[in-house]
């Protein structure tokens, strides 16, 4: 029996910081942002699902994605960022879900990085999920620092995901990251050993 761990987190939480632990035990990993890429490569359905919603202006002159031109749009407009996850969500789940039982034939662990765990509902398809979790205040600095963003636009894309507190409050494991990266990494390490994935 294969064991699947959800890993959530809101941006600017360290949630990679977590993910990379699992990495470096050699533990398959699903990644939601790496699929959410994938299924909107040019010749996808996925892009062509994006472009019939919101036109070809959104397009590349090669034809990729414009991905800062749709992010500026979707982040100032809570209608079109709602109209854009409607459209590409069914070919991420398809994806994620696949790329999941492809793993659980492999490894005892697989891990699903999904950021938008909790607000895509994927609950009912993994074992246990843990949150990476720091304080809405240190998760803005962070934000703005990292992506040099100002605080209105860091507090737009933290707003477009529900709040950390709220999905600390649903986690079955909250990997506390508002300490060191050391102290961070331990938390994951000890889990895994309390659970026998490694020695």
């Amino acid at each position: 029996m294969s064991f699947v761990l959800g890993v959530t987190g809101s941006i600017a939480t360290g949630k990679s910081t977590v993910v990379n632990v699992f990495k470096n035990h050699q533990i398959p990993v699903v990644d939601g942002d790496v699929v959410a890429r994938e299924v909107v490569e040019p010749g996808t359905e996925g892009l062509a699902a994006v472009v019939e919603k919101f036109g070809e202006d959104i397009l590349l002159a090669e034809g990729g994605l414009d991905r800062k031109k749709l992010g500026d749009l979707v982040f100032s407009q809570p209608d079109e960022r709602l109209k854009l996850n409607e459209t590409i969500k069914p070919f991420i789940r398809k994806e994620i879900l696949r790329q999941i039982e492809e793993l659980k034939k492999k490894s005892p662990l697989v891990i699903a990085d999904i950021p938008l765990l909790y607000e895509a509902h994927y609950e009912k398809e993994l074992d246990v999920i843990a949150v990476v979790y720091v304080s809405p205040r240190i998760q803005l600095e962070r934000l703005m620092k990292r992506n040099n963003y100002t605080e209105n636009e860091a507090f737009n894309r933290i707003n477009s995901q529900w709040s950390i507190d709220e999905k600390k409050q649903k986690a079955d494991i909250v990997f506390d990251n508002r300490g060191t990266i050391e102290e961070t990494k331990q938390q994951v390490e000890d889990w895994l050993k309390k659970q026998n994935f490694i020695s």
